[in-house]
């Protein structure tokens, strides 16, 4: 203990965008069964690890809008590892906050995965990531995919992953109205009230479209600076829903050079891609204070090959 007491780990903890995002149907477990490209931006949180003598767990940040209770999904991670492992460590965790609040990027999920990583070496519980990956699966559906992070197909209800073996190389202009936030729950109940009439039992069916995801997903996201082709199905709810998604999907759509554009999984996050980093940054500098007067804060960001990383 005496080791470990000295020790601090520091984790940056990125966002997600989605590159595909389909829905299949409605489960008979009540969720949604998807097939899904997750891929991870370079807008991150970043969170500091540290033993404590008191066996709690403490959660502080430097952002007012989150609880920092056992409702924080920081707090449920730590508590959960603390379960599993049956240990009677504790931890000062605090979190530097840069990804928006429920804004379709998975912020809270990323730092839910950092957290399992951080606290996994902290207290040098040495789980594996096939061990860190199932603890994720009970906490969020979007928690596993950030234990490897990178790019990945994602099926079931997202906690089945396939690593895909490319990089992209884009860039990436993000617009969010910082007064609007999009309920993920409200949102998939939305879409499933229009477009789930009756649950999945179609096995093949299933099979059939993480097939065309598997073969074909990719194929979309290839350019010889061509228009790409993105779908989310949710934007189908949120866009007639939500003026700020609509508004900000008509701006992005009219920047130069976009070679896409799309929500991000269940809004109201907003992005538009670029051929590189260096084109996405002149759009944004050429752009930002329109941006800023239409209500929008805005970040410039790449891909990422890798997830959760230590700092």
């Amino acid at each position: 203990m005496q080791d470990l007491a000295k020790k601090k780990i520091n984790i940056k903890s990125p966002a997600k965008i989605n590159l595909h995002l389909e829905v299949i149907g409605k489960r008979e477990d009540g969720f949604h069964e998807l097939a899904m490209i997750m891929q991870n931006i370079d807008l991150a949180d970043y969170l500091e690890f540290e033993i404590n003598n008191e066996g709690l767990i403490k959660l502080e940040s430097d952002c007012n809008d989150l609880s920092l209770s056992d409702d924080n999904l920081i707090v449920k991670s730590a508590n959960l590892l603390r379960k599993k492992s049956n240990i009677d460590y504790g931890a000062n965790i605090f979190l530097r906050k840069n990804i928006p609040i429920g804004a379709g990027l998975a912020g809270g999920s990323s730092n839910a995965a950092a957290t399992l990583i951080g606290l996994n070496n902290l207290w040098d519980l040495k789980l594996d990531q096939e061990a860190l990956c199932s603890l994720a699966s009970t906490l969020g559906s979007d928690i596993p995919f950030f234990i490897n992070g990178g790019i990945q197909l994602c099926f079931g209800r997202g906690e089945i992953l396939e690593k895909l073996d490319t990089t992209l190389k884009y860039g990436a202009i993000l617009l969010k109205n910082p007064n609007v936030s999009v309920s993920t729950a409200e949102t998939y109940k939305n879409y499933s009230n229009r477009f789930c009439d009756q649950y999945l039992t179609d096995r093949k069916m299933i099979e059939n479209k993480r097939k065309n995801l598997r073969d074909n997903g990719l194929n979309n996201l290839n350019f010889d600076n061509q228009h790409l082709s993105i779908k989310n199905d949710l934007q189908l709810v949120v866009e007639n829903e939500n003026d700020s998604v609509k508004q900000a999907l008509y701006l992005l759509s009219k920047l130069e050079n976009c070679l896409t554009f799309s929500m991000s999984g269940s809004g109201p996050t907003c992005f538009a891609l670029f051929k590189d980093i260096e084109t996405a940054k002149k759009e944004l500098t050429a752009n930002y204070k329109m941006f800023r007067n239409k209500g929008y804060d805005s970040w410039v960001c790449t891909f990422l090959e890798k997830g959760i990383t230590f700092i």
